[in-house]
């Protein structure tokens, strides 16, 4: 009787995500072999290729899968706070014993091969945020808790950040959506998108027009806001706090950020009004993402077809198997195929949530959408840079750019709430 439950246990599974899971993966692998091929194609196997290797971190993956499957669901709640530690550590040892690479400290090198514990990471903090805002004694919406889910959060950003991985960092920006859904207050959105504003103003305007534009704007909420008429010291006091605030990113892009950073943003915002600066700066930062953007928009409706892509075949975008991978989409699969990858995305991020509203354990609901929020953040920035629509920066498209260490790393995190998933009617 027993037996029969644990079997019926381990057959609830939710096929769909694990679909739309398998369907990400495998066209990810064809463009990987895309963008990567050189000549004829004689064994997809080749180790010396991308998606020689790719074809085995596959593999590999597929084992990944059976294990964290075959874990007890309570496992991970359990233990979450000690893989957060073990997370912890191994991102501490790169500083140590790690591998640099492309100017990040951010690999372990084991003989030929790398390990990116930054992609671990993920899934560790969402378990760690998960267990703490699910424990009886949390309350989100107390400064106390918000605080320590905020240390949570950003203790392994900043570990990353030292390794020189700002694009890994940013990703940990996603947990504001799940501290959203949990309570938190909507004053923290409207804050965060008032610092957004005040950044780009303040980069694109200058200080003063920012500062003049600010005052405006807090007194004419002071002096005619619907609401009950705020102190004159509180309005005072917001006003210095954004043009403190406003001041500060100044300083941090001028004094703080390296030039290749600068550059970026520049880029993006249209600073830089130097005609000789702009072309050296678009030779450069903007060489991957005009490739890019011309390969993408080659490729018309239907596409030129599985590896007819000439700009792919020609090795005009760098690395265009990693972070540009979806440029091959774009040339060789056309708007229709491209359309289908974004489809597919949606429906996978629709349907965690879906079973995230479901989950009878707060732990679960939380973990899955940490997960949403974590997936969302990549497919929106890596997609978003690919077409020229933010600034550059180095993130993964998650289950199609080529990677081992990304693959297992969402694998682990997409997979441990399948199993939470198929247990939620038996031990919650």
């Amino acid at each position: 009787m027993i037996t029969a439950q644990r079997e019926s246990r381990g057959l609830r599974l939710d096929w769909i995500t694990i679909v739309l899971f398998l369907l990400l993966v495998g066209f990810g692998w064809v463009n990987i072999l895309s963008a990567s091929h050189q000549g004829e194609v004689t064994n997809y196997f080749d180790m010396e290729q991308p998606f020689g290797k790719q074809a085995l971190f596959i593999i590999l993956t597929l084992a990944l899968i059976i294990l964290t499957l075959a874990i007890e669901a309570k496992f991970y709640e359990r233990f979450a706070s000690i893989i957060y530690f073990a997370s912890l550590l191994s991102l501490l040892g790169l500083f140590i014993f790690g591998k640099n690479v492309n100017g990040a400290t951010s690999w372990y090198a084991f003989g030929g091969m790398t390990l990116q514990p930054s992609e671990f990471a993920k899934f560790a903090t969402s378990l760690a945020v998960a267990k703490y805002i699910s424990d009886l004694q949390t309350n989100i919406r107390t400064l106390k808790d918000q605080l320590r889910c905020i240390a949570i959060i950003v203790i392994p950003a900043i570990l990353i950040l030292l390794q020189n991985d700002a694009g890994s960092t940013v990703v940990y920006g996603a947990f504001f959506f799940v501290f959203y859904r949990e309570g938190l207050q909507r004053i923290y959105l409207i804050i965060g998108v008032v610092l957004i504003l005040l950044s780009v103003f303040a980069l694109k305007f200058g200080i003063i027009f920012t500062v003049i534009l600010t005052a405006v704007v807090v007194f004419g909420i002071h002096f005619f806001g619907k609401r009950k008429r705020p102190m004159l010291i509180e309005t005072i006091s917001v006003l210095l706090l954004c043009i403190g605030f406003a001041f500060g990113v100044k300083y941090f892009y001028d004094d703080i950020l390296k030039e290749h950073q600068k550059d970026r943003i520049s880029l993006w915002l249209r600073l830089e009004s130097d005609p000789e600066k702009l072309e050296e700066m678009k030779q450069t930062i903007l060489y991957n993402l005009n490739e890019s953007e011309k390969a993408i928009s080659s490729g018309g409706l239907a596409g030129k077809g599985f590896l007819q892509g000439t700009r792919t075949t020609g090795k005009f975008v760098p690395e265009q198997h990693t972070d540009y991978i979806f440029s091959t989409v774009g040339e060789e699969w056309g708007f229709l195929g491209s359309a289908l990858v974004v489809i597919l995305f949606v429906a996978l991020l629709t349907r965690i949530l879906y079973l995230a509203e479901l989950q009878k354990s707060q732990f679960s609901r939380v973990y899955g959408y940490c997960v949403a929020s974590i997936l969302f953040l990549h497919f929106m920035i890596n997609i978003g840079m690919v077409m020229g629509l933010i600034p550059t920066i180095g993130i993964p498209l998650p289950f199609f750019s080529y990677g081992g260490s990304g693959l297992w790393g969402f694998t682990i995190l997409l997979f441990i709430f399948v199993k939470l998933d198929s247990n939620r009617l038996y031990d919650w």
